[in-house]
């Protein structure tokens, strides 16, 4: 720009923007310092993580039995998996801990939600539901077992309420039920848990609202908890999702004997994995246990990004 002031033009010079203000020595050295600090971390990254996650997708394509060279045999692995009917077994096994132990753990917890959310003393109530989180897997499954083995406390109960007979809880035909069960008993708590931090947020007046209009507890639930807290439920799907299919600890120790891997029947995606790479009496087969946990990563992408797509929805501001 250009004003003319006593006779003589004088140029104004635009005003520099602010990055370019800001733009000095401290930047300049800021910018020298990024990949200092972040070359570490992406290498720890690349080592510990993308690099064994490379090398698994690489080994799934190979026959290896942990010595010797590796032969390539293509998709080979995944046409063995195909046609094996213990893999079948052990996929369905895996789908019904993700739907159906997912599917009562997250019924329970919005139960408890409801109840808890203006019981007093819902801290130390809090507290005790989330205790299974706290312990390992493998004591809960030798608890869970104590339980229900013949002549246990479940057995001791049923009998003192008049039934003399009850089924053998850890035989084949029920012990993956029983599992299944464990497995609610664990999660519940730790669901529960995030389910009431949020609710914890939601504003008072607004259940205050639903009582002056008359509504119920599931009215409330339906119409005011579960909408404000949407998101949340949400992350608790993703959550259970990812750790449902990595599920071991708690079948390997509860329905497997000392040194001993327990009967197909029950074996999930990830147990069938261990399984063929740590094969007991026979030859490791490297390749196919790494196809299997290549298709454990793909169905939980898979079933995570319908989640987010089935979940999506607008923010509620509150």
């Amino acid at each position: 720009m250009t004003a003319v002031a006593g006779g003589r033009v004088r140029t104004r010079r635009p005003a520099r923007p602010a990055t370019a203000r800001q733009a000095g020595p401290l930047a300049a050295r800021r910018r020298r310092l990024f990949w200092p600090f972040l070359a570490p971390a992406l290498l720890v990254y690349g080592v510990f993580f993308a690099g064994p996650s490379l090398f698994t997708v690489w080994l799934s394509f190979n026959k290896w039995a942990g010595a010797g060279p590796m032969t390539f045999v293509g998709l080979h692995n995944y046409q063995r998996l195909w046609l094996d009917p213990t893999f079948h077994q052990a996929f369905g096994n895996t789908l019904w801990i993700v739907f159906g132990v997912g599917g009562l753990t997250f019924l329970l917890s919005f139960g408890l939600t409801m109840v808890l959310r203006d019981m007093r003393g819902r801290k130390a109530a809090r507290a005790v539901l989330f205790f299974p989180n706290i312990v390992s897997s493998v004591v809960l499954a030798i608890l869970w077992g104590f339980l229900f083995q013949q002549g246990g406390l479940v057995d001791s109960l049923l009998g003192a309420a008049g039934w003399h007979h009850p089924p053998h809880w850890l035989g084949q035909g029920d012990l993956f039920r029983i599992i299944m069960i464990g497995l609610v008993w664990t999660s519940t708590g730790f669901y529960t848990t995030i389910l009431m931090a949020a609710v914890d947020q939601i504003p008072a007046e607004l259940y205050e609202d639903c009582e002056l209009a008359g509504a119920n507890a599931f009215q409330k639930f339906r119409h005011v908890t579960l909408p404000l807290m949407w998101d949340v439920v949400g992350i608790c799907a993703v959550l259970w999702t990812i750790s449902a299919v990595k599920v071991f600890e708690f079948i390997y120790a509860f329905a497997g004997a000392t040194g001993q891997m327990p009967d197909t029947g029950v074996w999930n995606t990830a147990l069938y994995t261990y399984g063929e790479a740590f094969a007991s009496g026979g030859v490791p087969r490297y390749g196919s246990a790494a196809a299997s946990a290549v298709v454990m990563v793909a169905l939980v992408g898979v079933l995570v990004v319908l989640i987010r797509r089935v979940m999506r929805r607008d923010a509620v501001q509150f």
